[in-house]
């Protein structure tokens, strides 16, 4: 397996009662796991563009009676994307997307803009290209750009660990 989301996610500290949004949720893998860290008292909003992909997480989600998930369309490239209030996030998880990404700075606002103060964020994505899976090595953001990134754009760097094989794992926070 490339890349663990059960151990991957403990490094976000998630706890009951948080309110944590995915980011590019994609098949919902993280989503479903913050959805059972955060309990019934807590929210986990999934977020993507492709509505094929929601629509997999919404049908996971009712299969498996986990009634804390909102599905959004939305798009995180633009400012107010994500549909959520400032300030509201207590965490994002954003993982394997960084890559499909054209406008890094409006994601990284937009990550900036729902988190409260001292909200973390959790970066995943690949470190290298890998035998045709994944980005081609011309679309991956190097761990140092992400961190670069997130830096420039008012975040505070907390922790590196390792991902999995081919990715990197960083988590910031909200300052």
């Amino acid at each position: 397996m490339f890349s663990n989301p059960k151990k991957n996610i403990k490094h976000l500290g998630l706890k009951r009662d948080m309110r944590v949004a995915d980011f590019g949720a994609g098949s919902g893998h993280y989503t479903m796991l913050a959805s059972e860290i955060v309990g019934d008292e807590g929210r986990v909003y999934a977020i993507d563009i492709q509505n094929k992909l929601l629509r997999k997480i919404k049908n996971l989600s009712v299969s498996e009676q986990r009634y804390n998930i909102d599905i959004l369309n939305g798009d995180i490239e633009k400012i107010g994307g994500a549909k959520l209030g400032d300030n509201s996030i207590d965490a994002v998880i954003f993982t394997n997307i960084f890559f499909q990404i054209e406008k890094k700075h409006n994601v990284i606002t937009e990550i900036k803009r729902v988190l409260k103060l001292k909200g973390k964020t959790m970066v995943i994505d690949w470190a290298d290209s890998f035998k045709g899976i994944g980005p081609t090595a011309e679309d991956i953001v190097t761990e140092s750009e992400a961190e670069k990134l997130f830096i420039e754009n008012g975040f505070e760097f907390v922790e590196r660990f390792d991902a999995g094989e081919h990715h990197y794992g960083l988590i910031f926070i909200k300052v």
